[in-house]
Order: structure tokens, then sequence, then C-alpha cells
């Protein structure tokens, strides 16, 4: 009785024991591979052994792209009446390119809510990365960049362009100043140049009355008539007036005769020289600095200054960057402190926008600063007809636009490699 009492404990034990242990294993293994097909005695082969992965090609395929109008990486084209929608641009092309050479067609549509992607406070997201999530689409092409949150719900294929951030700003309103000629020298270099033109033209009168008293008491001839030899008539005026002429290079009057006079006349030749020149050099550069001269080139810049208000698109890239930039404790630079307290003041609802097209239309009728993408900001300010705004500030990381797509989506690595 004890005998098959401990037969019967000792198997049931045993297959317990290796029952988990077989199903371990499998869930271990069906953790590493992949079902393609099953078998069984009564139905056979289920499914095929061939991977369903691309490696080569999509010959056949029709894709599902969602995008958004972004100058000038997507664009309306011009189209005729009752035909589809055709669109154009930067990632178009890109698009249009990868369709032409790994052989897919695509059918594309506008995203419903007009937004790249961000997570709500229910764990959802919006936007062409919540269409990606929700299966309504295969692709996402746009301006749309990758970052670390959108990664962890879709996939990216490698950048195909770099991404940084600038400053899109109303161009300064040029001030005419009627005294603006004036600016090259400081007012009492112009004080001294007035003081000197009288003061060398009485110089020169007295030295021509001496020449002419001298060659009167030579030749006899009547004391204050001038001699061949002098310079002008010979009065105060006449030789103000003469070296008033030889400052603004218009020559002068009569033939200097004596050694002093030649003396004098060419040293203030050379005077006017070197006045001239330095003048001509000095206002040259100040109209060149005055055109090129703008409160803000960076961020410290726009951080510092109070009277330009600036801010971007809210629930986007660079608002989330922004935001983890202001909000790091560990942060050196309080500089993205101060400006994420400026742009989401009030939640953003104060300087922030809704869109790109509204944040560069302010920013072309107020004073205000508009923070997106560089190459947003540069194709606006390429094709302003009015050419009033501007763009500064520099690249601030090593961000990139991909294609996006769903989770696990075998065009991946081929588009990619493509």
């Amino acid at each position: 009785m004890y005998t098959a009492m401990y037969t019967a404990m000792y198997t049931a034990m045993y297959t317990a024991m290796y029952t988990a242990m077989y199903t371990a294993m499998y869930t271990a293994l069906s953790l590493v591979f992949l079902q393609l097909a099953t078998w069984d005695s009564v139905h056979g082969l289920n499914g095929s052994l061939k991977e369903s992965r691309i490696e080569n090609g999509m010959q056949g395929v029709t894709v599902k792209v969602v995008t958004l109008l972004e100058d000038p990486f997507v664009m309306v084209a011009e189209n005729i009446l009752g035909q589809p929608k055709r669109y154009k641009g930067f990632s178009i092309d890109v698009l249009d390119a990868l369709a032409k050479i790994l052989g897919f067609k695509y059918e594309i549509y506008q995203v419903a809510d007009s937004k790249y992607g961000s997570q709500l406070p229910n764990g959802s997201w919006n936007g062409m990365i919540g269409d990606l999530i929700n299966k309504r689409a295969d692709l996402a092409v746009s301006a749309i960049t990758i970052t670390p949150e959108r990664e962890n719900v879709v996939d990216f294929s490698k950048r195909y362009l770099d991404y940084s951030v600038g400053i899109l700003l109303r161009k300064p309103e040029e001030k005419i100043n009627i005294f603006s000629l004036f600016a090259p020298f400081d007012l009492a270099v112009w004080a001294c140049i007035a003081a000197a033109i009288p003061v060398v033209g009485v110089l020169i009168f007295l030295l021509n009355r001496l020449q002419a008293l001298r060659s009167s008491s030579t030749q006899n001839a009547p004391p204050g008539q001038p001699h061949n030899g002098g310079v002008g008539s010979g009065s105060l005026h006449s030789a103000i007036w003469i070296v008033y002429g030889a400052f603004v290079h218009q020559g002068g009057e009569g033939v200097v005769g004596s050694a002093a006079l030649r003396i004098v006349m060419g040293s203030w030749w050379l005077f006017t020289l070197i006045v001239c020149s330095s003048y001509t050099a000095n206002l040259a550069a100040y109209l060149t600095v005055s055109r090129m001269d703008h409160a803000i080139r960076s961020f410290q810049d726009l951080a510092r200054q109070m009277d330009v208000d600036y801010g971007t698109v809210r629930d986007s890239a660079v608002y989330d960057y922004f935001r983890n930039k202001g909000t790091n404790p560990l942060e050196q630079d309080s500089t993205y402190a101060e400006l994420w307290r400026t742009v989401s003041k009030s939640n953003g609802m104060d300087f922030s926008v809704s869109s790109p097209s509204e944040g560069i239309r302010k920013a072309k009728k107020s004073p205000y600063a508009f923070l997106w993408d560089m190459a947003v900001l540069e194709y606006a300010a390429l094709t302003d007809d009015d050419c009033t705004i501007t763009v500064s500030g520099n690249g601030m990381s090593s961000k990139g636009y991909g294609i996006a797509m769903q989770h696990g989506s075998p065009y991946r690595d081929l588009f990619s490699q493509k």
C-alpha cells in the first residue's frame, strides 16, 4: 500500500514539475520565435513557413499616408477642378522618390485635428501619431520630428533632414535721420574742423600780405596791391574761401608763390585728404552696421529683453523641448527657464499659438518672436513679398525629420535603407 502511494505521489510530482518546465520553455521560446504556421495530423499545415517580411520591394502595395500642411514640406499643388487634391513639397518629394524606387502606391489625406501628435493627459495621442497608433494610417509624412516620446509608440525611418529651431522676427523699421551724414565724426571733431578753416584762412591771409609787402618794397609797388604769385585777391574772405575750397576738394584760386604759403597749403591739403578718407570709411561702416543691427540674435538675447513677446506652437515638439529644458533642475543655463516661463504663460495661451501659420502672421504684424523649425522660418522669410521678416538664432538640437509609421511596421528597415 505504501509502495503504491509513494509511486503515485512521485508520479504526480514529476508530472507537475515537467509540465511547468515545458510550459516555461515554450513561453520563453514564444517570446523569441515568431509563429508562422501550425500543423496537426488532421488538417496538416495551416499557414506559410515563409516570414511575411519585405526585403526587396513593395510592388503592388498601396499604403495610406496621413499628412499635415507645412510649408515647404507639404503644400497643396494646383489641380484641375474635379480631380483629387494633389500635394507638393520637400517631404512629398521624398515620398515620391521612395514610391518610385520601391514600387508602391499611396493614398494621402490630411489629419483631422491639424496636429503632429502629442500625448494627452489620459495617455492617448492626438494628431498624426494618434492616427498611426489607431491603425488609420500606415505612414505619416510631413515636417514631423523624431523625439524619444514619439519613438515609444511609433517607429521612425532614419532622418532625411536635420532639424534646428530659429527665431522669426519683424525687421526693425528704418528711421530716416537727416543728420546721419554727421554721424561718422563726433561733435568735437566737427567743431575742430570748423575752427581750423578760418584759422588757416587767417594764416594764409597774413602770409599773403607779407608776401605782397615784400614784393611792393622790392618793386616799388603801392602797398596792398597784390603781385603775381599771391593767392587770390589778397583779402581775408578770399583766403578763407580758398581754404574751404581745398577742404571740399574743389581747388583754389591763384598761384602759391612763397615757400611759407606752399608749406601751409601743402599741410592743409594733406590734412583734408586724411579727414575726407576717414569720413568716407566711417560713413560706409556706419551705414552697414545700422542696416545689420538687431537687438535679438540668439535665445540669450531673447530671454534678457522685455520689449518683444515670444512663443511657439502649443503641444508641439518645440514646446516640449522648452518644457524639458526649462524644468530640468540639472540645467545650468537659466536661459531656458526664462524662455519656458514666457512660452508657457497661462498654459501657452498668452504668447504661444495654435499653428505655425498663425505664428508667422503674428510675427509679421506685431513685435513678436516666433520660435519654430528653422527650415520653415527660412522659407517663410524668402517667400515674403513685403520683405518684413527676418530669421535669427542657431541650431539647438541634433534631431531630425523622419517618416513615422506604425509600431512594428515591416516598412521601417526598407525605408531607412533606401
